[in-house]
C-alpha cells in the first residue's frame, strides 16, 4: 500500500492536486472534508473529541486501505504540533504493514490563497470560503509549517496548474 499525504493551508490547492494525481496514478483520494462532513451532523465540528474521533476514522481508512492494498491520496491540513501524535501513528501503522508513505507540502503567495479562498468550488464540500476566517486560522494554529519528523517534498504551486502540480 502506498499513501501520498498532501498537506498545506486551506485553499492551497490540495483536493485540486489530488484530483489531477489520482488520475495519473489511480490511486483512490480520502480528502479531508470526507471525514468532517462523515462526522458533523453527529459532533459539532472542532468541539469536544470531534477532532479525536476523525483522526481515528482516518486510522480506520488507512488500516482498510493496508488490508486491501489500495493505494490512497490522503489531504489535509497540518497544524505543528496539534496533529503530531496523530501523523505518528499514521506513519507506524503504514511503516509497521510494510507501505509506502509520501509526503507533499503545498504552498502560494498569500495574494493567490486569499483569491483561492473565495472560489465558488469550496461550497461544495462546505470549506473555509473567507479571508476573514482562514486569517483567524492562521493566529490560532500554526499551519505553514512543514511536518518536522518526516521528509517532504514542498511544492509552490502559486504559478503552476493543478496538472503540472501533480
Amino acid at each position: 500500500m502506498k499513501l501520498i499525504f498532501i498537506y498545506g493551508l486551506p485553499a492551497v490547492g490540495k483536493l485540486t492536486v489530488a484530483n489531477e494525481l489520482s488520475k495519473i496514478t489511480n490511486f483512490s483520494i480520502i480528502h479531508n472534508h470526507l471525514t468532517v462532513d462523515l462526522l458533523s451532523p453527529v459532533l459539532e465540528v472542532g468541539k469536544g473529541k470531534f477532532w479525536e474521533y476523525m483522526f481515528k476514522l482516518r486510522f480506520e481508512v488507512l488500516k482498510i486501505a493496508i488490508k486491501e492494498n489500495i493505494d490512497i491520496i490522503f489531504t489535509s491540513c497540518y497544524a505543528k504540533k496539534v496533529d503530531d501524535s496523530y501523523l505518528k501513528r499514521y506513519i507506524n501503522l503504514i511503516n509497521k504493514n510494510k507501505g509506502k508513505i509520501y509526503f507533499v507540502q503545498l504552498k502560494c503567495d498569500d495574494k493567490v490563497l486569499f483569491q483561492r479562498i473565495k472560489k465558488e468550488s469550496r461550497k461544495k464540500y462546505g470549506k473555509l470560503k473567507n479571508i476573514n476566517g482562514l486569517k483567524k486560522l492562521l493566529k490560532e494554529l500554526e499551519l505553514r509549517s512543514p511536518i518536522p519528523f518526516v521528509d517532504s517534498y514542498t511544492i509552490d504551486n502559486t504559478n503552476l496548474s493543478a496538472n503540472k502540480t501533480a
